[in-house]
């Protein structure tokens, strides 16, 4: 990944994003708190801070996971290397999981550099250390979903751009999935598929409310769809 220009443009870009959005935030932060607001109403830096900050990680990354996962597998089919891959001295879940792994470390880069930037503010004053872990499991968790629903749809085209594509609309439906049924609620098919919605696990861990059944919903997603794209490549392999 390291190897094309993107991951870096992407990676300089995001971490100059992210400092200049932490640095706002905490001027914001003093000039809200200096007096302006009653003692009652003041409200701690690490949620103030730590919401904006991770809010923003979570709708970027909804852009920045299409773009780096649309190439994992398409750019193989689409430069006839693909075959030479299928037939390596390896399996086809070391494959699958080599491509995830590689994106996931390039992902918990971003992630890393945001948790550094948000833990500096603990050199004067004490921060909420579970909301913030709360907010990084949350914030792996859905990277993680994204990354391997990304792999999916790259496996299935030789195109990045169509696989990128069509990355960002699935993820956008499923973020809001619950928003978009809300007018329908009574139905019992309407409740089941909110209850797919990205978004609708992912606010409980962003709020600091960690829950089995939302690491186990994005855990079990994640795996679905690296098993998609394992059947989608065993199937190729097969034709070929």
């Amino acid at each position: 990944m390291f190897a094309s220009p993107m991951a870096w443009v992407i990676l300089s870009v995001l971490i100059f994003a992210f400092a200049t959005y932490f640095i706002n935030a905490v001027t914001q932060y003093f000039s809200m708190m200096d007096g302006s607001i009653q003692s009652n109403g003041r409200i701690g830096v690490t949620l103030f801070v730590g919401q904006s900050l991770f809010g923003l990680a979570s709708f970027v990354m909804l852009f920045v996971v299409p773009l780096l996962s649309m190439r994992l597998i398409a750019e193989e089919r689409r430069t006839q290397t693909l075959t030479f891959l299928l037939s390596a001295p390896i399996s086809l879940t070391e494959i699958v999981l080599g491509k995830f792994l590689g994106l996931m470390a390039f992902l918990m880069i971003i992630i890393t550099v945001i948790t550094a930037m948000l833990l500096t503010l603990n050199h004067w004053t004490e921060l909420d250390f579970g909301y913030i872990f709360s907010n990084v499991l949350g914030l792996f968790l859905l990277v993680a979903s994204f990354s391997a629903l990304g792999l999916y749809f790259s496996s299935i085209t030789a195109q990045p751009v169509i696989a990128g594509l069509l990355t960002f609309i699935a993820l956008f439906a499923l973020l809001g999935l619950d928003q978009f049924l809300a007018a329908d609620s009574s139905n019992p098919l309407s409740q089941m598929l909110q209850n797919l919605s990205l978004m609708r696990h992912f606010e409980p861990l962003s709020q600091g409310i960690i829950d089995s059944k939302d690491i186990i919903f994005f855990l079990l997603f994640t795996g679905i769809f690296l098993i998609f794209t394992l059947r989608r490549l065993n199937a190729e392999r097969l034709r070929a």
